[in-house]
C-alpha cells in the first residue's frame, strides 16, 4: 500500500494504530474527491468572495424536499440507475446551497473498514449515507439535535442502497454484509453510537 505522508486521521479510538496508518493513505488515495465534498459542505473550505456565513440561496421548498425525498427513496432502490445520475449532481449541490437543513458529517459511520475496503460502489454509499441523513431530518425535524438518530439513518438507506446494487451486480462487500448481520440482530445503533464517537468527540460541525 502507498504510505506517503499524510496528516493524521482523528479515527474511532477503539481501531489499532495499524489501521490508522492504513487509512491514511487509503482513504486520501481512493476517497478524496467524497471527501472534499463533506469538508466543502460542513464548512471547511469557504467560498470565494463571499462571507463563510453568507447563505448562498433562500430555504429549502417544500417541493425541493419532495424532489429530494423522492431522489433518496429511488437511490435506495435502484443506486446504480444512470437515468439518476442528473438529479443525483442537483441533489449535491442543494445540500450544499440550502441554509435551512444542517447535517452532521461523519466520514466514518460504515466503518474503519469499510473505508479500507477495496469495495468498487463505496462512494455510492458514502453519498447515500449523506443523502439518508437530510432525508431523515426532513421527515423528522423535531430530532435535529439527535446525532444518532441522524446517523443511523444514513447507514440504513445505505443498506437498502447496498441490496439496490447487489440486485445489479452479486458483487458482495464483506463490511457492508457485517452491517446487515448487526442491523438483523438489533445492533446497528450500538455499531453507529461507537462508529461516531470520533466525530462527536471532535465537535464535527456540520453543513
Amino acid at each position: 500500500m502507498n504510505t506517503c505522508v499524510k496528516p493524521p486521521v482523528r479515527a474511532v479510538k477503539a481501531a489499532p494504530p495499524a489501521i490508522l496508518k492504513a487509512a491514511q493513505g487509503a482513504v486520501m488515495k481512493r476517497r478524496v474527491s467524497i471527501l472534499f465534498l463533506l469538508a466543502a459542505l460542513s464548512g471547511g473550505i469557504p467560498s470565494q468572495g463571499k462571507a463563510q456565513d453568507e447563505p448562498k440561496r433562500g430555504p429549502s421548498t417544500p417541493e425541493e424536499r419532495k424532489r429530494f425525498l423522492a431522489l433518496t427513496h429511488k437511490l435506495e432502490e435502484a443506486p446504480l440507475d444512470k437515468s439518476l445520475y442528473a438529479e443525483k449532481k442537483w441533489a449535491k449541490q442543494w445540500i450544499e446551497d440550502i441554509p435551512d437543513i444542517n447535517v452532521n458529517i461523519c466520514p466514518v459511520l460504515l466503518g474503519q473498514e469499510f473505508m479500507l475496503s477495496r469495495y468498487k460502489y463505496a462512494p455510492n454509499l458514502e453519498y447515500q449515507v449523506m443523502f439518508g441523513n437530510v432525508a431523515f431530518l426532513i421527515e423528522h425535524p423535531d430530532k435535529k439535535e439527535d446525532t444518532v438518530a441522524q446517523y443511523t439513518a444514513g447507514v440504513e438507506s445505505a443498506l437498502k442502497a447496498y441490496k439496490g446494487i447487489l440486485r445489479a451486480d452479486p458483487e458482495v462487500s464483506r463490511e457492508m454484509e457485517e452491517l446487515l448481520r448487526k442491523q438483523s440482530q438489533g445492533k446497528l445503533v450500538d455499531f453507529v453510537k461507537e462508529s461516531s464517537k470520533a466525530c462527536q468527540d471532535t465537535g464535527q460541525s456540520g453543513l
